[in-house]
């Protein structure tokens, strides 16, 4: 809950709230309800959109109505209620957020000047009237005069009864105009941080490096203040524009993890606007202060290609290694895949798998390319020496490289040389064959033989 807000009911005539701009534009998540229950939307930006469907009963004329356990997070302006079966009869006249709840603190602040009776450990009770407290102690006037008792003896403080204006829980209540009597359906929809998602995968490459076996899951963080149960569960992957800046997660002071491993595909992925879309097939409850993981995907295969690569100007010794796979359905996969981090295995011949390497992969449409960087090659190693420097005149300059690459394995190896030249250029000599990847850039493919060394000179001309 967002102490920021001074502990008052936030009210506002239906007039002023804001219902199309925050909601409507998020109305990918609208999906008709046959009956009550929730549908919960969730980005992977610390927000959710929560559809909230009850049945009430009206009475005919104004009617108040109460919905309780909505996220203490709720962002109140985005609020927008309905009735689904008799909308041109049910008029909203005002909403209120109630947000001060009854907690220990509050309760005892509303009940200063007030008696109270404090029950010790040993059981013997103390009444008067609370002057003060603090959390040492409570300071309380009876007939004899003021006493002062310790709260570390206080085993409970009995009030008399809940103080006006205080909730148990983060409540929105509507003062409604109804033209009829009888049961409505009502559907309430909200905006709430402290709800986020990302997806995580698990990469395996078998012991030739020609294959990955991948899995992906999701894993949805909700520290929102609210238990979904059984809701329709949506998660939306893209990079949304948000008018003001998102607010950090409520501090986790517990969190239970559950994870639902099926190996069916679970989730129906769609693209919507410039986003995407991934539905649950079933309902899910999505509990407060705890992580749900489910699986994204089965498990797919596809064909990789380990890449090694020396780039001497970001990194004088080392030579990089990396795979590559195509997101294609011809490849076994063709899914849009959301941004996460990928942790890979590899299987050793005897059959066991150790982990070799973790990246982040953005959000990858399909039919594009993954590339993941693991770490740096032990047994190839890369030296790059410029040989010489001469200056032109004040715009151009020529320079001479040499680069080595030595392999100390016991097979050869595929090289991929970087080299990076700034302003206009022209290479003059070369003992390798290079392509231009850009317009600053070359690279020199290189295979070096096992336990042997391959050695690239060059030559540019360089104009600023």
């Amino acid at each position: 809950m967002n102490r920021k807000h001074d502990r008052r009911q936030i009210s506002s005539k239906i007039a002023a709230i804001t219902l199309t701009v925050g909601v409507s534009a998020f109305g990918i998540v609208t999906q008709a309800a046959d009956g009550p229950g929730v549908a919960l939307t969730v980005y992977n930006q610390n927000l959710g959109l929560v559809k909230d469907t009850r049945s009430v009963d009206l009475k005919s004329g104004s009617t108040t109505i109460r919905f309780d356990d909505v996220s203490a997070q709720i962002d109140p302006t985005s609020v927008h209620v309905k009735a689904l079966q008799h909308p041109g009869e049910v008029t909203v006249l005002e909403q209120n957020y109630q947000y001060d709840l009854a907690d220990a603190d509050r309760l005892m602040q509303r009940y200063l000047n007030r008696s109270v009776t404090a029950v010790m450990k040993d059981g013997a009770s103390v009444s008067g009237t609370l002057l003060s407290f603090d959390g040492g102690s409570l300071v309380l006037k009876d007939g004899d005069g003021v006493r002062i008792v310790t709260r570390s003896e206080v085993k409970n403080v009995s009030l008399g009864e809940l103080p006006g204006g205080l909730v148990v829980r983060p409540t929105l209540v509507w003062d409604l105009d109804s033209q009829r009597s009888g049961s409505e359906l009502i559907e309430v929809s909200y905006l709430t941080t402290g709800i986020n998602w990302h997806a995580e995968y698990v990469a395996v490459v078998d012991a030739e490096d020609k294959n990955l076996d991948l899995t992906g899951w999701v894993s949805i963080d909700n520290q929102s203040g609210a238990t979904y149960e059984n809701a329709r569960l949506r998660l939306v992957a893209g990079d949304i524009n948000r008018v003001q800046p998102e607010m950090p997660p409520m501090p986790r002071r517990e969190m239970l993890m559950s994870a639902d491993g099926s190996a069916e595909k679970q989730f129906a992925e769609e693209a919507f606007f410039e986003y995407h879309l991934y539905t649950l097939a079933r309902p899910a409850t999505v509990r407060d202060r705890e992580t749900k993981q489910l699986a994204l995907f089965p498990q797919a295969r596809t064909g990789v290609i380990k890449k090694m690569t020396y780039d001497g100007q970001r990194d004088a010794k080392k030579v990089s290694v990396s795979v590559e796979f195509a997101n294609s359905e011809t490849n076994g996969l063709g899914m849009a895949l959301p941004k996460g981090t990928v942790r890979v295995y590899k299987q050793a011949r005897d059959g066991a798998e150790e982990f070799i390497g973790e990246d982040r992969m953005d959000h990858t449409a399909k039919d594009e390319k993954v590339r993941l960087t693991l770490g740096n090659a032990f047994d190839v190693v890369g030296e790059r020496t410029q040989t010489d420097y001469q200056r032109i005149d004040d715009r151009n300059f020529k320079q001479s490289v040499k680069i080595e690459i030595r392999n100390h394995k016991t097979e050869a190896v595929d090289v991929s040389i970087i080299e990076h030249l700034p302003g206009t250029w022209t290479v003059t000599e070369k003992s390798h064959d290079f392509k231009k990847t850009d317009a600053q850039t070359i690279e020199f493919p290189v295979s070096v033989p096992a336990d042997g060394t391959v050695t690239v000179l060059y030559t540019a001309r360089i104009k600023y």
